[in-house]
């Protein structure tokens, strides 16, 4: 039995057969979970229960949500309570609502549901028998881990480090008016970032909210700034101040195993967005949170310098002067390159070093950030009319965005928003004609390396050679930058964001990759600990009631895990799992029952565009039959192939998970689909365009990386065969259950497009009709997007719907996924 599951069950003090207590009954907690984890309100709830009969057929033992609440309230809590404090700070008092925090990392530390997964110790991972092309993943695989238990090690031997997370990131509650919320969390690097980047998971808690007074009655700009500055400050301090001890001295806890080990919680890293790095790094605005190099030389690069963090020491030197007076502390800061903040909350923190720990960020520094401009100076640079031409005429892809209406009109652009638009932006510039000769070279240059970085940046596993592939593509953006100057959109690129590329490899190095510290995380945090919470609330004095909402949802959850530990001895009832086709690293998916059972073949050829389905056809059954065959043998054997049927079961789709190439430990999966059916029309009577989708076809020799031995082909129907037709035309061996009739393209080029580095195909024709086969669906590797050959300008008449047939030539997009990426880079 679990030591922590035994010690909640203790407190519970149920009986040892009793699994359903403190509620009467399965039923009776179930309801009562799904009240207050998905049902209404409290009001909602309690009139439902009062409508006659139904408190008495469900057999419940509590009858309002008043008595819900009050059974809930009993349940054992196995995270610290929150807390009010009030904070005077300039002749002001402010509320501060926050957890104990060690309290909180023991509770992660001793989760039963994480003790598998657990890290204690540093690890150096090498991809060679030399040790020489180190690998970073998890955060225990970085720079920072290992030297700091190390500096731990030389003072107390056998210490047990935790890595502490924190984020911080304001956030609106309303949709309308300007309420906000200023939540802070935490999480700890031991647990794997398979589980911190779940919210599902539980691997994130919720320290608190600090307050988000605007001071306005502080006239005085400067004044209310430096103000705000210490106010944050003066909170974050009083919430991570146990951690001054606890990082130096140690503490003994418990893991979920019942393993106890002395522990030092150490500051690790903070997450936050360019606002909060600079309020965190006491730095002014305009400048890297990092390092002291000056606004005017952000948009330099040289790939020679260091880029060295700002001085530690320096820093912690002119804070040490604030009993000195005023005069001498406010001198000392700005010759350190600081604000003068009284007392950062990182002070007096044992092994950090704060520059260090900030920590690079994907969202709003890359999509709501670099990207962001770059979309913008693409659209001056192509013009706005040609650039929303291309939008709305690319062919459909899943996972591919059409922008009907284009992305230049478009406001409060999402990161979501940015990272669909970065699938077809370098589809955007290609060919497109600007003013100055070779200019559109240099601009798909640049728009091309600042992809690859951007997708690189994201990897889940890095070594010394991807971070070196990763530092050529932001030289070479760097090289082609001053494209946007030529073409006068920009002056300069002194933007911070820009900049702060520099800095993502030292911070990979040092706490491993991206997906570790990813603001995405905090901002799916606010749905649950901040929207929703508010939403809850009469918004009327609405922190504690925020907190009280979250307790009860956190002991509502932890009391789930217990049940079903409970359970875990009882047999539970089977359930048929389907079981997909496997194939390598892919994952076919196909429906159990076809989308139409009996399609005519004059169908196929007018509706779904088959035209020579039954050469076709009858090609594949003489070459399955005879597999030695020469071509020519097999074109001879068609001939005396006999079609026993008319119709012929018809799927519309092709459903794949492709498992991440950059695979550690669990495999990430990313969905992916093909469609493939003529055209029809919606519930209201409007038409719907045919849609037969693109796939990369593996012909034997392909691997897991790379195209080679690969071929792009349109897919134009998927079937199956009748079992009186498999008897007939395979008498010897079982042909596979799904076929595909697909449309060849042109295999790829030995050599890529020079400046876009994409792969280029078009239609594979002999005497003008397109070349065709049928193929075993299992020979599918995933879907493919293709870019069309616009020209200087796009003809418009084309769409998105007939550009594969309008188009000649045609770019392999890359940039669909990772999985796409990963595949084709």
């Amino acid at each position: 039995m679990s030591s922590e599951y035994y010690s909640y069950h203790t407190r519970l003090g149920s009986q040892q057969d009793d699994i359903w207590a403190p509620f009467v009954s399965k039923l009776d907690w179930e309801v009562a979970r799904w009240a207050k984890l998905r049902g209404p309100g409290s009001t909602a709830l309690t009139e439902l229960l009062k409508i006659e009969g139904v408190y008495e057929a469900l057999g419940l033992s509590f009858k309002t949500a008043d008595e819900l609440n009050k059974k809930i309230d009993s349940l054992p809590s196995r995270r610290p309570r929150f807390r009010r404090e009030e904070l005077l700070l300039g002749g002001e008092v402010f509320e501060v609502y926050y957890r104990d925090v060690i309290e909180c990392i023991r509770a992660l530390y001793g989760d039963p549901e994480f003790s598998q997964h657990l890290v204690f110790v540093p690890e150096c991972h090498y991809t060679d028998e030399n040790c020489t092309n180190r690998m970073y993943f998890d955060m225990h695989t970085g720079k920072w881990w290992w030297n700091t238990q190390k500096a731990v090690e030389a003072n107390m031997p056998g210490a047990t480090i935790i890595p502490v997370i924190i984020s911080t990131d304001k956030t609106q509650v309303t949709l309308f008016g300007n309420k906000s919320a200023y939540p802070i969390y935490m999480t700890i690097g031991n647990l794997p970032k398979e589980i911190r980047r779940k919210p599902s998971r539980g691997g994130h808690v919720l320290l608190g909210y600090l307050p988000t007074t605007r001071l306005d009655h502080l006239t005085n700009k400067a004044a209310r700034r430096r103000a705000l500055a210490n106010l944050f400050h003066s909170c974050v301090r009083r919430i991570l101040q146990p951690l001054k001890t606890a990082g130096q001295e140690g503490l003994a806890m418990v893991s979920g195993d019942g393993v106890c080990q002395r522990c030092h919680p150490i500051f690790a890293a903070f997450v936050g967005d360019y606002p909060e790095q600079l309020l965190v790094a006491a730095v002014k605005t305009g400048e890297c949170p990092k390092c002291p190099v000056p606004h005017d030389e952000l948009g330099d690069y040289d790939e020679d310098a260091e880029y060295t963090l700002r001085d530690m020491e320096q820093v912690l030197d002119a804070l040490a002067t604030l009993s000195d007076g005023a005069a001498t502390f406010v001198n000392s800061c700005k010759l350190a390159g600081i604000k003068p903040i009284q007392n950062p909350f990182w002070e007096e923190f044992p092994y950090v070093n704060i520059y260090q720990s900030i920590t690079p960020d994907i969202l709003h520094q890359l999509y709501q950030g670099v990207i962001k401009h770059v979309i913008s100076w693409v659209t001056k640079a192509c013009g706005a009319a040609e650039v929303d031409a291309r939008c709305r005429r690319f062919p459909p892809n899943h996972g591919i965005r059409i922008f009907a209406k284009g992305i230049s009109s478009l406001s409060r652009v999402t990161g979501r928003e940015h990272a669909q638009m970065c699938q077809v932006l370098l589809g955007l510039v290609m060919d497109v004609q600007l003013p100055r000769r070779g200019a559109s070279a240099r601009l798909v240059r640049a728009v091309r390396a600042l992809l690859d970085f951007l997708y690189l940046a994201q990897y889940p596993v890095h070594t010394n050679e991807t971070l070196d592939v990763m530092r050529e593509a932001l030289r070479r953006f760097h090289n082609d930058k001053d494209i946007f100057v030529e073409l006068e959109i920009r002056e300069q690129f002194n933007i911070p964001k820009l900049h702060a590329l520099l800095h993502y490899f030292m911070s990979i190095e040092l706490f491993g990759t991206t997906d570790n510290y990813n603001t995405e995380y905090t901002e799916r945090l606010h749905i649950d600990f901040a929207k929703d919470a508010y939403r809850a609330t009469n918004h009327k004095d609405e922190y504690p009631q925020m907190t009280i909402w979250l307790e009860c949802r956190e002991k509502v959850s932890h009391h789930t895990q217990y049940v079903a530990w409970r359970l875990a001895d009882s047999p539970l009832p089977a359930q048929a799992p389907k079981v997909p086709i496997r194939t390598n690293t892919t994952h076919i998916r196909m429906a159990r029952h076809p989308t139409l059972k009996a399609v005519p073949l004059m169908r196929m050829r007018k509706d779904y565009g088959a035209r020579f389905f039954v050469d076709a056809f009858a090609r594949f059954v003489a070459q399955y039959n005879h597999p030695s065959f020469t071509p020519t043998q097999v074109e001879d054997a068609a001939g005396d192939v006999f079609l026993p049927f008319q119709t012929l079961p018809v799927f519309h789709m092709i459903k794949f998970t492709n498992e991440d190439l950059l695979r550690v430990g669990s495999a990430v999966e990313t969905l992916d689909a093909v469609h493939v059916r003529p055209a029809k029309s919606d519930p209201r009577g409007r038409p719907v365009p045919a849609r037969f989708d693109t796939v990369l076809v593996n012909l034997g020799s392909g691997k897991e990386l790379g195209l080679t031995g690969y071929r792009v082909a349109q897919v134009r129907v998927v079937f199956t065969l009748p079992p009186r037709a498999i008897a007939a035309l395979f008498p010897r061996r079982q042909p596979p259950k799904h076929l595909a009739y697909v449309e060849w393209f042109t295999p790829f080029s030995r050599s890529p497009e020079p400046n876009s580095r994409l792969n280029k195909v078009s239609r594979s024709v002999r005497n003008s009709d397109r070349l065709a086969s049928v193929i075993p669906v299992l020979q599918i590797r995933r879907s493919v997007h293709l870019y069309p050959k616009w020209g200087p300008s796009v003809p418009r008449d084309w769409s998105s719907s007939t550009v594969l047939d309008d188009a000649v030539v045609f770019y392999v997009n890359p940039f669909v996924d990772r999985h796409s990426y990963i595949t084709q880079f």
